[in-house]
């Protein structure tokens, strides 16, 4: 699990939502309402179910194009849990949440990392980002 989260309210903007994960080096973001968690929003979201419709990033909100209601896992599970829900519900990424309080995120890269360490996988997981701006 990756500790700590980042959100967005359900009413930032995709351009506030991508400027967010670009500046935390990251590609998604918990949409969140108070302290519930409502959504994740990707930056795969954002361009293909915003950007590539010809949608206005500007205007469209986080609401509108995140997973609703995601599957979430709880910082005590195991990580077959992890596995066993994310084929269930071809998911990349599981909110970890505490008494109703986001606290994480759980990515296949963490899975990997915790499985097999030794996969190819976990290495790019473990590798430092490239911020040069390309691809």
């Amino acid at each position: 699990m990756t500790a700590g989260v980042v959100a967005v309210r359900p009413d930032a903007s995709l351009v506030e939502a991508a400027l967010l994960m670009r500046s935390q080096n990251i590609g998604d973001v918990v949409v969140a309402e108070g302290q519930d968690v409502i959504g994740v929003l990707t930056d795969r979201d954002i361009t293909v179910r915003a950007v590539a419709d010809g949608s206005d990033p500007a205007t469209v909100s986080a609401r509108a194009v995140c997973t609703k209601d995601p599957v979430t896992v709880g910082p005590e599970d195991r990580v077959a849990t992890a596995v066993t829900l994310m084929r269930e519900h071809a998911v990349r990424r599981l909110p970890v949440v505490e008494n109703g309080l986001p606290v994480g995120m759980v990515s296949l890269g963490d899975v990997a990392e915790a499985e097999d360490p030794a996969s190819a996988l976990a290495g790019i997981s473990r590798a430092e980002p490239d911020t040069r701006g390309g691809a």
